[in-house]
């Protein structure tokens, strides 16, 4: 069976490993000249399960009132006269409740545990190297108040069993010891032990080389242009390159960098002055591709040969294995190792 897959970032690349490995005839075509140059291209480098939380949740609105406010805010939101903006930003705001965010919360944990147990069983399976270090993450916090905030994230923690260490200024230089020369700037942390960090673009480069040696073929430098439907069901991919024609297919483009760049934070500077050379850094932006509630949408669409892999958001790559591993078994026919069914866009019918 030929499949085609429509993009090669993590998610694309991913997806096309696990397709080849169960022995389907694969294609990924992408625009880019080679896997992982968008959005992939220069991430936070995290796969944080610990982390997996929707940006819709209790008290959001009111922090987005003051993060539009704030020129250095977090999100910028530009008014349009467009019915989908808008209809997007109403199923944001119903999911920012108790009881909503803890059922998306819950499918996003599951999901991310799942990618990372792949992750490291792909890892041991292929000898992939990727600058990866298993040496959890660690997030600072500049004032008393914030770290005396994280009270709920502590409670969602716990409830779904991920270790967690609360440390104060000692105790995170005792696990980063760069920060001793910049202990005034911080008062303490929140340390996730199980999470790793590495070089998604490294990643999904070599992982792109190893779905190539099971069979998978990359076409590059090709803009796709429409996906044609006929009959239910997708007829082809009309690309600048001509058309490419498949049994399956496979939704797996993110988004589109931005057509605005902002200005590199200053925060590198000043907690890690001698962190590297910034007259050398260059400008590099990717567009997170956010759902409305805040879990991936992944799975079979109502035409029976396209399925999708997208909006990730900030968790691309820390979903990116798990994710690719349920759409190659549905694909196969095989029941996924984790609960899929509320992932799927049925669940904004």
């Amino acid at each position: 069976m030929k499949v085609l897959v429509l993009g090669a970032g993590v998610i694309g690349v991913t997806t096309s490993y696990y397709l080849s490995k169960l022995g389907f005839e694969v294609t990924v075509i992408d625009r880019q000249a080679g896997p992982g140059l968008e959005t992939s291209f220069a991430n936070a480098g995290e796969v944080s399960p610990g982390y997996a939380s929707p940006w819709a949740g209790p008290g959001v609105p009111l922090k987005a009132i003051r993060w539009i406010l704030d020129s250095h805010g977090p999100l910028v939101v530009r008014p349009q006269l467009d019915p989908a903006m808008w209809r997007w930003m109403f199923q944001m705001l119903r999911n920012c409740t108790a009881a909503r965010y803890a059922v998306n919360k819950a499918r996003m944990v599951g999901i991310a545990e799942y990618s990372r147990d792949c992750l490291r069983a792909l890892r041991a399976e292929t000898g992939i190297g990727y600058d990866e270090r298993s040496q959890g993450t660690l997030q600072l916090f500049r004032k008393q108040a914030q770290l005396d905030a994280i009270g709920g994230d502590i409670e969602v923690l716990k409830q779904y069993k991920v270790p967690y260490e609360v440390l104060d200024r000692d105790g995170c230089i005792g696990v980063e010891p760069a920060l001793a020369a910049v202990r005034e700037r911080f008062v303490g942390g929140l340390r996730l032990p199980d999470d790793e960090t590495g070089d998604c673009h490294l990643f999904t480069q070599r992982l792109e080389r190893i779905a190539t040696e099971r069979g998978a073929k990359f076409v590059y430098g090709t803009t796709i242009q429409s996906v044609d439907v006929s009959g239910g069901r997708v007829a082809q991919v009309s690309t600048d390159r001509g058309a490419f024609t498949a049994d399956v297919y496979v939704m797996a483009l993110g988004s589109f960098s931005p057509l605005l760049l902002r200005p590199l934070d200053r925060s590198l500077a000043d907690l890690f002055p001698r962190g590297g050379d910034l007259s050398r850094a260059t400008f590099w932006s990717g567009l997170r591709p956010m759902t409305p509630d805040g879990p991936p949408i992944i799975g079979p669409t109502r035409f029976e040969n396209l399925h999708l892999n997208t909006g990730h958001g900030t968790l691309g790559w820390t979903m990116a294995c798990g994710a690719a591993r349920v759409v190659a078994d549905q694909i196969a026919g095989v029941a996924p190792e984790v609960p899929a069914k509320d992932l799927s866009v049925a669940r904004y019918a």
